[in-house]
């Protein structure tokens, strides 16, 4: 039985980055859930999780967060997140 992995990213209404890292996700074909920022206690509460971090997006693998779209970049090209999303 394959488990499935619970991943969350973290965007904002217009962002650029936060549009290239769902269509990066979107290529392994895996379900997400997005939580739009819309105030300051949305970013606050994403913020706390993501260890300071107040940039979007802010992506989170089984509660790891492995950081915003150039993170996810970074392991496409090597290979890696496909080993994080199987």
């Amino acid at each position: 039985m394959v488990l499935k992995k619970n991943i969350k990213i973290y965007t904002t209404e217009n962002c650029g980055y936060c549009k290239k890292a769902k269509t990066l996700l979107n290529l392994y074909n895996v379900d997400y859930e997005e939580l739009v920022i819309k105030n300051e206690k949305e970013r606050d509460n994403m913020t706390n999780l993501s260890g300071g971090k107040r940039t979007v997006p802010q992506i989170f693998i089984n509660n790891l967060n492995i950081g915003g779209y150039d993170e996810i970049y970074s392991l496409h090209k090597n290979g890696d997140l496909k080993k994080l999303l199987i």
